[in-house]
């Protein structure tokens, strides 16, 4: 005789009767294999998708973000000078017969010049900065051994550098091919220069037109890169400075629009 709570059939509960079978339980096992599989097979479909037939690690056609970012580049700047040769043509249709005085004409150049929109001409400093060897060791007693941090370039090498000549009386500063304005920002990513759209790689070459004594007083003044002569000295960042005799640097080309940022709603 079975034992009556061996007995699928038994109503446990009440002992009188019978009832439906339980449902069957499948072991833990078999479910984590059964979800391992599913799981598999997912990943093997979104690798498929992705691919749709071409090597992922390999595949050309797939772009680097900094191929993208040089193309994009390369676009900012042909869309500057695209922009510089139609605001010629309007200035010079504006100045053909605009009805304007001439002390009118003549306060409008100085602001443009004062706005750096306009070329300007004179004497001029550059300096040149330029990463580290990669290879660098400390060069005087008492310094540690270079981090990679310590051989590039920095944002803040860039703003000490256009601040001094800023701060030497410079008329009009340059950076690398693009000239500076007031609401320029020189920003770093990484080790490459990030400057009104447009990507450059070092050495980088800061311009600046003034009176090249006060510009290199300047310079040699500022605790800011008095602190990055000490890495120059220790860790071999590059550091030139040059007098380049009179210069003309190009008025600035790109937008003066303001963007920023808006509230949602």
């Amino acid at each position: 005789m079975s034992n009556s709570a061996d007995s699928p059939g038994t109503d446990t509960g009440t002992g009188t009767g019978t009832g439906p079978a339980p449902a069957r339980r499948f072991p833990p096992v078999r479910i984590l294999t059964v979800a391992v599989f599913a799981l598999a097979g997912l990943i093997f479909f979104t690798s498929f998708d992705t691919a749709k037939g071409t090597n992922i690690r390999t595949d050309t056609s797939l772009l680097k973000l900094s191929d993208l970012i040089q193309e994009r580049s390369r676009k900012n700047k042909e869309l500057d000078e695209s922009n510089a040769a139609l605001r010629d043509d309007v200035e010079a249709l504006a100045e053909s017969d605009d009805g304007s005085s001439g002390a009118q004409d003549r306060r409008l150049s100085g602001l443009e010049k004062a706005a750096g929109t306009q070329p300007v001409k004179g004497e001029a400093v550059t300096v040149t900065l330029n990463d580290a060897p990669p290879d660098a060791t400390a060069k005087l007693p008492g310094y540690p051994e270079p981090q990679p941090d310590y051989l590039v370039i920095h944002q803040q090498d860039l703003q000490a550098v256009v601040n001094a000549l800023w701060n030497g009386g410079a008329q009009g500063i340059k950076v690398m091919d693009q000239r500076l304005i007031s609401t320029s920002a020189v920003r770093c990513v990484g080790n490459t220069l990030i400057l009104q759209g447009r990507v450059y790689s070092p050495p980088y070459k800061i311009t600046a037109v003034g009176d090249p004594d006060r510009l290199k007083k300047a310079l040699a003044d500022s605790p800011a890169i008095q602190n990055y002569m000490v890495y120059v000295n220790v860790y071999g960042l590059g550091w030139k400075v040059t007098e380049d005799g009179a210069v003309t640097l190009p008025g600035y080309s790109g937008t003066v629009d303001l963007h920023y940022a808006q509230p949602v709603g």
